[in-house]
């Protein structure tokens, strides 16, 4: 048996080969990107077309591709992609052929190539040393000049090209290669007042499309809060000390700005860091990641079920207060830092169960720890990335930007809402910086020049102010004790009207939202007098509905007769069959559920399938969640086997972002379809679920939308059998 997930990992391979090298249309706005910013900008799709096998970051890729092929001239930017795919196979340094390249180098004497180096020093020989990643040669002497030129090499390692030479010696205490140059890959400089004068030619609506293909995104498959959510995903390398978390569900981008975006900026395992790694080390006094990266990242940030308290605690003074102490001594660090990890529950599960932070370390989900975040990122809310959510349009050379916005760190907008607006003083001095500072990295992105209308400050600082809410409102659900201040998210213009901001999962759950704030119970257990209510939290008042699955004026639906044991018998031709009257009464309220059908291989079947899962989602509450495991056979015919995984890999990530768990097993020893729950039934399907006829072609047939107007395919018979629950499934429901 073959989980989804192994067989999809032959996807890439695919697809990579599928793609073909024909120029895409230049847009109105790409030629308006070349005309003002010609050789920054570079075609984002080329990226995929020289990687190769190359395990390279895309800034490393774009750097080669900005020196060759930045142009709008179809025979320069083949003529470029041929010069980066040969630097590539001449130069890069595959990990797997690391031997055939040492015996190169050695053959010639010297030979460039490209790779990560790390250096270290060597106390014993008071000598800085050099280990190249890909190629596995450490110990290259590495002169003084250089490391300080480039001090990011003794915390992370830095991608260069370098020259590399070969002398052998009798000594073996020796090392045979010699670093003849080192070069890391990164742009000279930049002209910051040309990118000023540039940006004014540009509407915001194009800029912010602008900056959404520099990062490797199609505008035109986001909405513009998508925008928002993106470029927010920046401002930790264009502002200092600027905290971020991004929670969400797997394959929805939240490490690749971090890892590929730039050269400024380091992504890590949040279970491989140490406070001697990140801040410094007591038994060499060197100071760890911070004082050298602009950004530190940790990827995978949720799945560190154990945090050394040690590493919180100081990375908590480092989050409020910009220092740190070690021994006796403080230092200072101007890196903003970013935690990206996966959420395996629905926001309205959170909502009902937890909190926001739920997956988070039990050492993380400390109130003052998470207080010192400025903006929660909602990534449930960012589709998985799919193939045309890339770009093919034109956008900076990452390397470009990331110096932009390198330079403008030094730079503070955070006051610029205030010649339209004021804050609630209501709000604490940590909201207010944490609005302040996420505000002001949205303006150094989308307004560098700091000049904008109030309709376009208002529409940052609103997103500003519900990301820090966010945050905010969960430290509420973490710790009763802190809600005893009336707190109002909300702003007034110059006239003095007041705005109240609430963040889309309160206005899509708002029961859920409030579910224990109007009691917060006192000392004595009971509900004191003065408990802070959801006005006094800045809520609207919460809509008067029976219960929190449906709308107040929908009519209530009669108790259900009981079930029997029995079967069913349909016959070709025959309509008015549904899962809805077949299937769904059966299934609901079932927690665990296990699908058993060899054939969910064609459009339809899976259309089918997918229908099903979208009754069971909207049958059951909205705080529910639901495990559904489907065991189906993979397709045979390898032509077709990808298009199968692609289809089950879409159903399952829309099925999981409405609380229907959906996990894919792929077994081709299974005959049998049926239906198994966690709550007693059975369900032996004769023909599984594909029980209709295929769709035709009118796009308008009422089939397609209803499935009682869907033609019975062939004769069939459907068994109802009352099984015993297991024990341990009776304690899971």
């Amino acid at each position: 048996m073959t989980n989804l997930e192994d067989a999809l990992g032959e996807i890439d391979v695919l697809a990579a080969a599928e793609a073909t090298d024909a120029a895409p249309t230049k847009s109105a706005l790409d030629n308006k990107i070349n005309e003002h910013f010609a050789g920054a900008v570079v075609r984002k799709d080329l990226v995929k077309a020289v990687r190769g096998n190359a395990v390279v970051p895309s800034y490393v890729l774009e750097y080669l591709l900005g020196q060759y092929a930045a142009s709008d001239d179809e025979a320069t930017i083949q003529a470029g992609i041929d010069s980066v795919r040969q630097i590539l196979a001449t130069h890069y340094v595959n990990r797997n052929e690391h031997m055939l390249v040492k015996s190169e180098i050695r053959r010639k004497g010297r030979h460039r190539v490209i790779d990560k180096a790390t250096v270290t020093l060597n106390e014993k020989n008071d000598v800085h040393e050099a280990e190249f990643e890909n190629l596995q040669v450490k110990g290259v002497i590495i002169d003084d000049v250089t490391v300080k030129q480039n001090p990011k090499l003794l915390v992370g390692g830095v991608w260069c090209i370098c020259d590399i030479e070969y002398f052998h010696s009798e000594d073996q205490r020796v090392v045979p290669w010699i670093l003849g140059s080192l070069k890391p890959i990164q742009v000279a400089g930049v002209d910051v007042d040309h990118y000023y004068e540039a940006r004014k030619a540009f509407t915001t609506e194009e800029w912010i499309d602008l900056l959404m293909q520099s990062i490797g995104l199609n505008p035109e498959q986001f909405n513009e809060r998508g925008k928002l959510i993106a470029l927010t995903r920046l401002i930790p390398f264009v502002e200092r000390n600027y905290n971020v978390v991004e929670l969400g569900p797997k394959g929805t981008g939240k490490s690749h700005t971090f890892s590929e975006f730039s050269p400024n900026g380091i992504l890590i395992s949040g279970g491989e860091v140490t406070v001697a790694k990140l801040f410094v080390n007591n038994a060499s006094g060197r100071i760890g990641l911070v004082g050298y990266w602009d950004c530190v990242a940790f990827d995978e940030f949720a799945a560190n079920r154990r945090a050394d308290q040690n590493l919180v605690n100081v990375m908590k003074n480092y989050l409020a207060n910009k220092s740190f102490s070690r021994g006796t001594s403080i230092y200072g660090a101007e890196a903003s830092m970013a935690f990206v990890g996966n959420t395996t529950h629905t926001v309205p599960y959170m909502l009902n169960n937890s909190d926001l932070f739920d997956e988070l370390p039990d050492a993380y989900r400390d109130p003052a720890w998470l207080d010192r975040i400025h903006h929660y990122i909602p990534g449930w809310e960012v589709a998985p990335i799919r193939s045309e959510m890339f770009s093919t349009g034109y956008g900076f050379v990452v390397d470009y930007l990331a110096e932009i916005l390198r330079a403008k760190r030094s730079e503070d907008f955070s006051d610029k809402y205030k010649d339209y607006f004021t804050l609630d003083n209501s709000m604490s001095t940590r909201d207010q910086d944490g609005i302040r500072k996420t505000f002001s990295g949205l303006m150094k992105l989308v307004h560098p020049t700091g000049e904008a209308t109030e309709r376009e400050v208002r529409a940052l600082m609103e997103f500003a102010i519900e990301g820090r809410k966010r945050v905010k409102d969960s430290i509420l659900r973490i710790d009763a004790t802190m809600r005893g201040t009336p707190v109002h998210f909300r702003f007034a213009d110059k006239a003095g009207v007041w705005y109240d901001v609430v963040t889309l999962e309160e206005s899509q759950y708002p029961q859920l939202y409030r579910r224990d704030w109007d009691a917060v119970p006192d000392g004595d257990g009971g509900t004191g007098e003065g408990a802070p209510t959801a006005t006094h939290l800045g809520l609207a008042p919460a809509p008067s509905t029976a219960s929190s699955g449906a709308a107040p004026d929908m009519p209530v639906e009669p108790a259900s007769s009981p079930l029997a044991e029995g079967h069913r018998d349909f016959t070709a031709g025959q309509r008015g069959v549904s899962y809805e009257t077949l299937l769904l009464p059966y299934l609901r309220g079932a927690t665990k559920i296990t699908i058993t059908d060899p054939y969910i291989r064609m459009p339809h079947q899976g259309r089918n399938l997918a229908d099903l899962l979208s009754l069971l989602a909207a049958a059951k509450d909205d705080a529910d969640e639901i495990d559904l495991v489907l065991v189906t056979t993979e397709e045979p015919k390898i032509e077709f086997k990808h298009g199968q995984l692609l289809m089950l890999k879409s159903i399952k990530d829309a099925s999981d972002a409405v609380g229907v768990r959906l996990a894919v097993r792929l077994d081709d020893t299974i005959h049998d379809r049926r239906i198994e729950t966690n709550h007693g039934w059975r369900i032996d399907l004769g023909k599984g679920l594909d029980i209709w006829q295929k769709p035709n072609d009118n796009p308008f047939d009422f089939g397609r939308n209803r499935q009682e107007f869907r033609l019975i395919g062939s004769a069939f018979t459907v068994h109802y059998v009352k099984i015993p629950v297991a024990p341990e499934l009776e304690t899971a429901q």
